[in-house]
């Protein structure tokens, strides 16, 4: 019970649809199993209810919020509400990111408005979040802040508004740790490699490319084992950083990516 008597708020805790668990669910459930209580928060308000229904269905407690990161104050009255509920925010875990499915492009074809979106929700969502949670975990003279990034921030990706917006998710990061410290805060980014999740893997079908082709193709890529990661890979990276056993780590940039950034 690594998280035991912990409040966790982890944003975009739903997930797209499809056939594999997305990297917030499993964030969150993994959150659930070692003892923590968690606010599943997601724009898409039954989505996150799934989540938070699988969870207590194990016998741990939950409960879903609607969240939207474009808005401050959908952010600013879900931390409220979680502090009212339990007292306070020990772990802040940003989940919420987009890419092709929100019209990203390669530069010379990214539409201004597009490129707007892909950094409100990439990035300006996760300092807001912060901004509203950091004044509780000062307060608390603890915290932890757990902000997922992407391997596209390091290795070659096509997409500008995705690669420069996860590309700052590590700025932010260390910023975050290095101006929080003195609270006892700790902060740290998880970059995704090649995962079978729902959102790496539902947009990129198409008539002449199916489910097993975009599975098989990306497999290929992975050095360690020829297979993608899957969420719970990341879910379990995310609750040791979490956890009183990564007390001493902060501002780290932690990549699970199956060996993708040593190649």
């Amino acid at each position: 019970m690594l998280l035991e008597g912990k409040t966790a708020l982890v944003i975009g805790g739903g997930q797209t649809p499809g056939e594999t668990v997305g990297n917030g669910r499993a964030v969150a459930m993994d959150f659930a199993r070692e003892g923590a209580r968690v606010a599943v928060a997601d724009r898409n308000l039954a989505s996150a209810q799934e989540t938070a229904d699988l969870i207590s269905a194990e016998g741990n407690v939950a409960q879903a919020f609607e969240l939207d990161v474009q808005h401050e104050a959908s952010i600013q009255a879900v931390v409220a509400a979680v502090v009212s509920a339990w007292g306070g925010v020990d772990i802040l875990h940003n989940n919420v990111g987009v890419s092709l499915a929100g019209g990203d492009a390669v530069v010379e074809d990214v539409e201004a408005a597009t490129f707007d979106r892909l950094v409100h929700v990439n990035l300006r969502g996760m300092v807001l979040a912060c901004k509203h949670v950091l004044p509780h975990m000062r307060a608390a003279g603890s915290g932890c802040i757990i902000n997922i990034s992407s391997m596209a921030a390091w290795k070659p990706y096509p997409l500008v508004g995705y690669k420069t917006t996860k590309a700052a998710v590590i700025a932010l990061t260390e910023q975050l740790a290095a101006q929080n410290a003195r609270y006892g805060i700790r902060a740290n980014v998880i970059l995704p490699g090649l995962m079978h999740t729902p959102m790496a893997i539902e947009a990129r079908i198409a008539p002449d490319k199916s489910r097993e082709q975009v599975v098989a193709e990306r497999d290929q890529q992975v050095p360690l084992g020829r297979r993608m990661g899957s969420a719970w890979d990341v879910a379990h990276a995310a609750t040791f950083l979490a956890s009183d056993k990564a007390g001493y780590i902060t501002g780290v940039a932690l990549p699970v990516d199956g060996g993708l950034s040593v190649v």
